[in-house]
């Protein structure tokens, strides 16, 4: 099976339905977060990675607000371990960078702790639980 995907930046207002598809399957009916935790008021202000297969359907997205707190990050089970999250993240620092951002920061599920690191994120404070899963705050400082 070929790796043909389009990673795309757009707002909430463009792509509502297709990020709140990903989302969805992955938070709410996989993880089991609360619907009324998962959506917020800062998705319309946030900037949104969206990831589509070679059909055109979602499978992966990300967001990352002003301040440079990156989140909402999800890839759907079947798409995980190709190098689709890595995509997202790095895509979503391009656009913290040019924001001129000075550091980002996560607050990673602590599974995901080894791949934020990879990334040069560094872990801030204590663990920490948000909707029954274990967190971690994490820190990148963004090079000039």
């Amino acid at each position: 099976m070929g790796r043909h995907y389009t990673v795309r930046l757009c707002s909430w207002a463009d792509c509502q339905q297709p990020l709140s598809e990903v989302r969805r399957r992955v938070f709410i009916e996989e993880q089991h977060v609360p619907k009324e935790l998962e959506w917020d008021e800062f998705d319309e202000l946030a900037y949104h990675i969206l990831v589509t297969d070679k059909e055109a359907r979602p499978i992966a997205t990300g967001r990352i607000k002003a301040d440079g707190h990156i989140g909402r990050m999800a890839v759907l089970k079947k798409y995980r371990k190709q190098g689709i999250g890595s995509k997202i993240l790095l895509a979503l620092l391009d656009i913290a960078k040019q924001q001129n951002l000075k550091k980002v920061y996560l607050y990673a599920q602590t599974s995901a702790i080894g791949f934020y690191k990879k990334h040069g994120f560094y872990c801030t404070g204590d663990r920490f639980m948000d909707a029954g899963i274990a967190h971690q705050s994490m820190t990148k400082k963004l090079n000039e």
